[in-house]
C-alpha cells in the first residue's frame, strides 16, 4: 500500500508514503478513499490525521499513468472523488498535517479536511493548467478567497505556508520538526470530546456550509474529462514525462 495507518488513543494517523513524490495511480487514489471511509465506521477511530513522510505531502496524481493511457483519467477522477468525499463527509474530524509541496490532489485532501496544520517549508499550488488538466479549485476555494484561487489557478503559481496562514485557512505553522507532534496534539484534544457531540458537530458544520463541495468538484471533473480530449493536453502531459517545455499549437 501506498501508505500505512496505526491507531492509538483513538486518533487513526494515517501516512502518505509514496516515494518518490506521493503520487497515487487510479488503483492508489482508490485504495486510499476506502482506507479513509473505513477509519470514519471505526468505533476506536475518534479522530483521523493525515500526513506524509518523503519530500512533499501529496504531488497529486501520476501524470506518467495518464501519459500512458489519457482513458485512465475517468478512474483517476472517480479516486479522486471518492477520496475528498471521504474526507469531507467523514464522520470523524479529519486533521492534515502539511509539509513540502501541496499540490493537486494534495490539495483536495488538504481542503476536503477539518484543520489544517503546517510546516514552514510547506508552499500550495494547483498546477493541473501546465498538466493540460482541470480541478482542485473547489477545495481550494474552501481554504482561500476567490480572486487568489482565480490567480493560483490561471498562473500555476505557489503561495509558501505564512501567506496560507495569512489567508486564514491553515491553523498553525510550525517547524518541520514539530508537525507531527502539534497536528496529534490537536487530534488527542479533540478526542476527550463526546464522539456523539464531535459526529454531531461536524454534521451541522457541513450543513451550513455555502453550496455542495462534492457536486461543485464533480463540475471541475467534467471539465477535466473534456480537457482530456484535446491535443493541448496531451502535449502538456508528455511534455512533462519528458522533463521538457510543452509546445501548443498556435
Amino acid at each position: 500500500m501506498p501508505f500505512n495507518t496505526d491507531i492509538s488513543n483513538g486518533v487513526a494517523e494515517l501516512v502518505l508514503n509514496n516515494p518518490p513524490v506521493n503520487a497515487f495511480d487510479s488503483h492508489g487514489w482508490a485504495a486510499l478513499a476506502t482506507e479513509i471511509t473505513r477509519l470514519g465506521h471505526n468505533d476506536d477511530v475518534r479522530v483521523i490525521v493525515v500526513r506524509a513522510e518523503g519530500k512533499g505531502f501529496c504531488a497529486g496524481v501520476d501524470i506518467k499513468e495518464l501519459a500512458a493511457d489519457r482513458n485512465r483519467i475517468i478512474e483517476v477522477n472517480k479516486g479522486n472523488y471518492d477520496t475528498f468525499e471521504a474526507i469531507h463527509r467523514n464522520p470523524k474530524p479529519v486533521i492534515v498535517a502539511l509539509h513540502g509541496f501541496v499540490l493537486g490532489g494534495g490539495i483536495g485532501i488538504s481542503g476536503a479536511a477539518d484543520i489544517i496544520v503546517a510546516s514552514e517549508c510547506a508552499r500550495f499550488g494547483v498546477p493541473e493548467i501546465d498538466r493540460g488538466a482541470m480541478g482542485g479549485g473547489a477545495h481550494l476555494q474552501r481554504m482561500f478567497p476567490v480572486q487568489k484561487v482565480r490567480y493560483m489557478y490561471y498562473t500555476g503559481e505557489f503561495i509558501d505556508a505564512q501567506e496560507a496562514w495569512r489567508l486564514g485557512s491553515v491553523e498553525r505553522v510550525v517547524p518541520r520538526a514539530e508537525l507531527r507532534d502539534t497536528a496529534m496534539a490537536i487530534a488527542a484534544s479533540i478526542a476527550e470530546k463526546s464522539p456523539a457531540m464531535v459526529r454531531l458537530a461536524k454534521e451541522s458544520l457541513n450543513g451550513i456550509e455555502d453550496g455542495n463541495l462534492e457536486d461543485k468538484y464533480r463540475w471541475e471533473q467534467g471539465f477535466t474529462y473534456q480537457a482530456y480530449l484535446t491535443s493541448d493536453s496531451d502535449e502538456a502531459r508528455q511534455a512533462f514525462v519528458e522533463k521538457r517545455d510543452a509546445k501548443f499549437d498556435e
